[in-house]
């Protein structure tokens, strides 16, 4: 059993590709281009916030996360026997 697969596309969407791909093989380009993809998200989902709320509300959303993790670090120490 083959451990490769066809994927149908237009023709059009075929020949860009080839050309964005250039030496890389079609295992990789595609990895490539859903990581590029993947982190693109991450940046973005991450930069929202950023632009919405004020350096005021990020600072506050900063202690709190310090606060949490300060209340973890105790707590993991006080559970452990």
């Amino acid at each position: 059993m083959s451990r490769y697969v066809t994927i149908s596309v237009l023709r059009g969407v075929k020949e860009l590709l080839e050309k964005e791909k250039g030496n890389r093989d079609w295992s990789s380009f595609p990895l490539k281009l859903y990581r590029e993809a993947k982190a693109s998200r991450a940046r973005a989902a991450f930069e929202k916030p950023r632009q919405t709320l004020s350096v005021d509300d990020l600072d506050k959303v900063l202690e709190s996360s310090r606060e949490f993790r300060k209340g973890s670090r105790y707590d993991e120490k006080a559970h452990r026997h």
